[in-house]
């Protein structure tokens, strides 16, 4: 089966989609079939640029860049097109080649005008206003970070995106969140699939030698991940001459104001902002982490540093919201989003007996393990694509090829 996979990011970009998009690229190219053929052959097509990545590394062709011409060349010789996110221009010359198109949502971008359910300017969960109708509230929150004119501007882009969605093969949510959310036909979940390194397979993580707990966040720095709030319960913490430490692992638009915030709040010597890690370097760092934070006050779609942790066999502490509630539940310890006095309570509960969630962090290892099994995650991605054979593209009569 040819299949074509476009993904706005991925590598040298890092993120969550990217990671996704990688794995299931590589995993899908090595599949074979019972005769010991190759059952799918993977072209990735990308506007991101390569910068100093191996694009020859990789078991499965990259496009980079390409014009509409040679894009809509790849998407008429494919027996069926994979999209990360709604993007429109391989959505649209699907629809106009008639090749069936699977989406796969990362984020809210079919019915968000921002992506992300997040209203402006008071930093609040979204009702829907899109899917309401309220299209001036929607085109209001657009404006507060941009321009009115770009908030019609991408009003504008929301129906022809919302018309290609309902008319996709299939459309996969990455929790349950993201289905019921989003209300698209042909929907499934398939959780994200990760590889496991080789210290959780076999003898598990090392303890370290030093008895004070050290907290990390990883990620961006932007408003909807919630830092201060973090930045607020450490200060409440140290209020009461608890000891602990904590990483901000990232960086980005917001990292000037947290560093005022530490310096106001007097947690110089308890917070440390390192930049952006990847690779040995973010390993390394990451064997002095006991705990990881994720205080999203945004409807976090799964919260892939969140997965990477637990099956590290790390305890997370995480906003009860959106997908990120889902990912957590049962495994980890949660508080309510935008609560810097919940999170405090739960952080100080580990500060003050670190024993007492041995078993969570056991289940948290064996629940990873089973819900994000990363041949799991390539076997029901390949199911949708077989499941394609022979089925129509919705509303347009077309037989997969």
């Amino acid at each position: 089966m040819r299949l074509l996979i476009y993904s706005h990011y991925f590598s040298p970009s890092v993120g969550g989609v990217e990671t996704s998009v990688r794995l299931l690229a590589d995993g899908l190219a090595q599949a074979r079939t019972a005769d010991g053929e190759k059952e799918f052959e993977v072209t990735l097509v990308t506007p991101c640029p390569q910068g100093e990545f191996q694009d020859e590394t990789l078991p499965f062709r990259i496009v980079r860049r390409p014009g509409k011409l040679a894009l809509l060349a790849l998407i008429r010789r494919s027996d069926v097109l994979h999209v990360a996110g709604p993007s429109l221009t391989p959505l649209w010359m699907a629809w106009l080649m008639r090749t069936p198109a699977v989406i796969e949502h990362h984020g809210y971008q079919a019915s968000c005008l921002n992506g992300l359910l997040l209203k402006q300017p008071s930093v609040s969960v979204c009702p829907g206003h899109f899917m309401l109708g309220d299209f001036g509230e929607c085109v209001r929150c657009f404006a507060h970070t941009s321009s009115r004119a770009r908030g019609i501007s991408k009003l504008m882009t929301m129906f022809p995106r919302r018309f290609f969605t309902n008319r996709a093969v299939a459309n996969l949510a990455i929790t349950r969140h993201v289905m019921n959310r989003q209300s698209l036909p042909n929907s499934k979940v398939i959780y994200y699939g990760i590889e496991f390194p080789p210290d959780v397979l076999n003898e598990g993580l090392s303890p370290r030698s030093s008895n004070d707990i050290t907290f990390a966040y990883v990620g961006r720095f932007v408003q909807e991940k919630g830092i201060p709030i973090l930045l607020r319960a450490a200060a409440l913490l140290r209020s009461e001459g608890l000891r602990f430490s904590i990483l901000l692992i990232g960086d980005g638009e917001q990292r000037p104001e947290l560093e005022k915030m530490i310096l106001a709040e007097r947690l110089r010597d308890t917070v440390r902002i390192t930049g952006f890690l990847r690779g040995d370097e973010l390993a390394s760092t990451f064997r002095e982490v006991d705990v990881l934070v994720m205080p999203s006050l945004w409807e976090e779609t799964a919260g892939l540093a969140a997965i990477e942790q637990m099956i590290q066999g790390r305890l997370v502490i995480a906003s009860a919201i959106g997908g990120l509630a889902e990912i957590v539940d049962g495994a980890g310890l949660t508080f309510p989003a935008g609560n810097e006095v919940e999170l405090a309570d739960r952080m100080r509960e580990v500060v003050k007996n670190p024993g007492k969630f041995q078993d969570l962090v056991l289940r948290t290892r064996k629940r990873s393990r089973e819900l994000f099994n990363l041949r799991r995650f390539i076997d029901e991605h390949a199911a949708v694509y077989r499941g394609i054979r022979g089925t129509v593209f919705a509303d347009t009569g077309t037989k997969c090829r």
